[in-house]
C-alpha cells in the first residue's frame, strides 16, 4: 500500500521536527516547505498530496491566501489550517475558505495523528464498522422478518432496513451489501404474505386497519390545520422513504422537523387510484359512484387525476366545518416550477396550499425509456443520490427557503412508492387488460395464482369494477407482468426498471411528515 503523502508549508519548520519525525515513524510521507508560494509551486509539479498543512501566518502570502488559490486550482485534497491565531474572524474566514479541520500551535502529535486518520480514513473506518454493525443486527432483523407482524410492526422493520441499506450506501464491500439486498428482498417476500392474508380484512367495518390513502387527509392533515398558521401540504408523487430520509436533511436546514408518521397506500400503488382517493378522502368505488363523471377506469380516454382540485373541494366542504382558504397547484413542467418561486409569498395568504409536484415520478419513468437514466439511476444508491442533487437543485427547495423565511407550517407526503423489479411474471390477457406493469385488470387474464394478489371481487377492497367479471391481479415483490409476445425483448427491456401498482413495502409503505419553520411567531 502505498504511504501517505503529506504537504505542510510553515515558516517555522525546524519547531515542528518532533511532530514531523513522529508522522514519518507512522508510516506517512512528508514534504516540508517554509511559505504558501513555494507550495503553490511544488503542487504544479506534484499534485498527488492527500492532505495539506498550512500554516496561517507566514511571509509572502498568508494561509488563508494559499488556501484560496488552491481551491481556486480545482485541487481536492483536504486542507488543514495550522495557527497560533484564535480570532473567531479568522476561523470563521478559514472555514467558509473550506478547510477541512484546524489545529491551534503548539500542535500535539497526537492531534495531527487523529486529523489525518479523520480525514484520510474515516470513510473506510466508517464503512468497515458499518459492515460489522449490521452484521451483529442481521440475526436481530432476521428474526423480525419471520415473526409474525402486523402493519404497525411492518413499518418499524421496514424503516430499520432503509437505516441500514442508507448506512451502507458507502460501503466498499460489495458482499455486505448483497447479503442487505438479499434481506430486504426476503422482507418483501414475508410483506406480500402478509399484504396477501390481511388487506381484504382492512376495508371491513370497525377494522382494525392503519391510515390509507383514502382517509390520509382527515387522520393525518385537516387536524393540524391552523388558523394562525399557513400551511403547505407537498405532495411527492412517487416519494419513497429513503429517498425522504436522503432529502431530510437538506430541509430540516430550516424546518423542524414535529412529526415523521407513515400511511399505506391503497392498491393499486398507482397515482390513478391513490392520489385521486387521497384528495376525494373516499375509495375509488366510492368515488366513481358518487362521482361517476369525475372517475375514469385504466383504458377509458383522457387524463385520470383531472378532477383533484374538485375531489379536494369536495372533501374539506365535508369535512371542515369552518371557512377554509385553500389552492390546490400541480407541477409537471419546468415552467410551472419556477413560476412557484414567483408566487410563494403569495400563498401565505392560503390557510392550505396544496402542490402536487410530479419530478420524481417523471424520473422513474423518463428512467425506463431513456438509457441515459438507466445508466445514471441504475440502482436504488444512484437513484437516491439523483434524487437528492434535484432536490438541492429544484425551483421546489428554493420556494421553500422562501416561504421558511416566515411563520408556517409544512407537511410533505406522496401518493405511493416504487420498486426496481427483477422477477418476469407470466400474464395472458386480452387487449381490454390494463398495460401497468405491477398490476391489471381485466375479465379474461390467465396467470399462475402463487404468483399474485387476485381480487376477483374488487368492491371488497374499494375497487371499481369495469366489467362484471373484471378481476385485479397485483405483483410482489420484485416481480413484472409480462405477456408472452416478444416476452425475451420486454423481459430484458424492463428488468431493472423502477416501476410501481403491486405489493412491496416501499410501494405501500408512504411517509407523511409534519414540519414547521424555525422562525419565531
Amino acid at each position: 500500500m502505498d504511504k501517505i503523502k503529506i504537504l505542510w508549508a510553515d515558516d517555522e519548520m525546524e519547531h515542528l521536527k518532533p511532530q514531523i519525525f513522529f508522522l514519518e515513524k507512522k508510516g506517512y510521507s512528508i514534504k516540508t516547505l517554509s511559505n504558501g508560494f513555494d507550495a503553490l509551486e511544488h503542487l504544479k509539479e506534484d499534485p498527488n498530496y492527500d492532505i495539506i498543512f498550512l500554516d496561517e501566518s507566514m511571509p509572502g502570502i498568508s494561509g488563508l491566501e494559499t488556501l484560496t488559490q488552491i481551491k481556486s486550482k480545482g485541487y481536492l485534497m483536504p486542507v488543514v489550517m495550522v495557527t497560533k491565531n484564535e480570532a473567531e474572524n479568522i476561523m470563521e474566514e478559514a472555514i467558509g475558505s473550506q478547510i477541512a479541520d484546524y489545529l491551534i500551535k503548539p500542535v500535539n502529535p497526537n492531534q495531527l495523528l487523529l486529523t489525518i486518520k479523520k480525514l484520510i480514513d474515516n470513510k473506510r473506518l466508517v464503512s468497515e464498522k458499518n459492515s460489522l454493525d449490521y452484521q451483529i443486527a442481521f440475526r436481530q432483523l432476521f428474526m423480525e422478518i419471520s415473526e409474525k407482524q402486523n402493519y404497525a410492526s411492518w413499518v418499524d422493520l421496514y424503516k430499520k432496513l432503509i437505516h441500514w441499506e442508507l448506512k451502507l450506501d458507502q460501503s466498499n464491500d460489495p458482499h455486505i451489501q448483497d447479503i442487505m439486498n438479499q434481506q430486504k428482498k426476503e422482507a418483501n417476500v414475508e410483506f406480500s404474505k402478509f399484504i396477501l392474508n390481511t388487506y381484504t380484512s382492512w376495508f371491513k367495518r370497525d377494522a382494525d386497519a392503519p391510515t390509507m390513502s383514502h382517509n390520509l387527509m382527515l387522520n393525518k392533515v385537516f387536524q393540524h390545520l391552523n388558523d394562525k398558521l399557513p400551511t403547505f401540504f407537498i405532495l411527492l408523487d412517487n416519494l419513497r422513504y429513503d429517498q425522504w430520509k436522503i432529502i431530510e436533511p437538506i430541509i430540516s436546514e430550516k424546518f423542524r422537523i414535529e412529526e415523521e408518521d407513515y400511511f399505506y397506500s391503497i392498491l393499486p400503488t398507482t397515482t390513478q387510484y391513490s392520489r385521486n382517493s387521497i384528495f376525494a378522502g373516499m375509495l375509488p368505488s366510492e368515488i366513481e359512484k358518487l362521482y361517476p363523471d369525475w372517475w375514469l377506469n385504466d383504458n377509458d380516454e383522457g387524463g385520470k387525476n383531472l378532477k383533484e382540485p374538485d375531489l379536494m373541494n369536495s372533501q374539506i366542504k365535508r369535512m371542515i366545518k369552518r371557512d377554509l382558504k385553500h389552492e390546490y397547484i400541480k407541477i409537471t413542467n419546468t415552467t410551472k416550477a419556477k413560476q412557484l418561486l414567483d408566487q410563494s409569498i403569495n400563498m401565505l395568504n392560503n390557510d392550505l396550499t396544496v402542490i402536487v409536484y410530479n419530478f420524481i415520478d417523471m424520473l422513474s419513468h423518463a428512467r425506463t425509456e431513456m438509457e441515459v437514466l438507466k445508466e445514471l439511476a441504475s440502482d436504488e444508491i444512484a437513484y437516491r443520490s439523483l434524487t437528492k442533487s434535484w432536490f438541492l437543485h429544484s425551483p421546489l427547495w428554493a420556494a421553500l427557503q422562501k416561504i421558511a423565511e416566515l411563520p408556517v407550517q409544512l407537511i410533505i407526503t406522496t401518493d405511493h412508492g416504487t420498486i426496481r423489479v427483477q422477477d418476469p411474471i407470466r400474464v395472458i390477457a386480452d387487449k381490454e387488460t390494463t398495460s401497468n406493469l405491477r398490476y391489471k385488470v381485466g375479465k379474461n387474464l390467465s396467470y399462475d395464482k402463487k404468483e399474485v394478489l387476485e381480487i376477483r371481487e374488487p368492491q371488497l377492497v374499494g375497487l371499481p369494477r369495469p366489467n362484471l367479471s373484471s378481476t385485479f391481479i397485483f405483483a410482489k415483490d420484485r416481480g413484472y407482468f409480462l405477456y408472452p409476445n416478444n416476452y425475451g425483448h420486454f423481459l430484458n427491456y424492463y428488468k431493472n426498471t423502477f416501476q410501481h401498482g403491486g405489493i412491496s413495502m416501499e410501494e405501500m409503505i408512504c411517509p407523511i411528515i409534519r414540519l414547521k419553520s424555525k422562525v419565531t411567531v
